[in-house]
């Protein structure tokens, strides 16, 4: 555990419940979050987690622009729901990005855990594009990486980021819930 994996543990705490509370102040917090966590997984190889972290760079300020211009009389972020088609096309997309870039991690890097890295890494791609648009949908792929992630990080040892995940994981089921109840709030409306 060093000095970076603490603070980026903290922002990283800040950053979700704000994203729960759907505050577009999670976004600074997001960004530095990011940018520690592409330093402590390129020390750790994993590198599909190292890359993610500056799509998440990316999308953060893609998700901070398209929040700021999606809010309520109230001023909380408005959320959607996928229809069935997307949702199966979104499902399916995360099942090849995630055999083909596996395959590529395991097959070109001496990376670590390349096929679970992969998969999480790819999903992870999906929740955040997901989660900028507003997709109540984000919260359901987040649960799932979370569980696998605490278990990744348990194995590299970084038992920080593996609480982190784990406490992640209690704010992704809160979003669910949070997020449904937003849903159900709107359409009262």
């Amino acid at each position: 555990m060093s000095g970076l994996e603490i603070v980026a543990f903290l922002l990283g705490i800040a950053n979700v419940t704000l994203v729960v509370r759907r505050s577009i102040w999670n976004y600074p917090f997001g960004l530095a979050m990011v940018a520690l966590y592409g330093r402590i997984f390129l020390d750790a190889r994993l590198y599909s987690d190292a890359i993610l972290q500056v799509f998440f760079f990316v999308v953060q300020l893609y998700g901070w622009w398209n929040w700021s211009r999606n809010r309520a009389r109230s001023g909380a972020v408005t959320v959607v729901r996928l229809d069935n088609r997307d949702r199966a096309l979104w499902g399916i997309g995360c099942i090849v990005a995630s055999a083909a870039w596996g395959y590529a991690m395991h097959r070109f890097t001496d990376a670590s855990f390349p096929w679970a890295d992969a998969t999480l890494a790819i999903t992870s791609v999906a929740a955040q594009i997901l989660m900028s648009r507003r997709a109540i949908e984000n919260w359901c792929l987040w649960i799932a990486v979370d569980i696998g992630s605490v278990g990744l990080y348990a194995a590299k040892g970084l038992w920080l980021t593996m609480l982190l995940y784990a406490i992640f994981l209690g704010l992704a089921i809160w979003g669910l819930i949070d997020w449904r109840k937003a849903e159900r709030q709107q359409a009262a409306a």
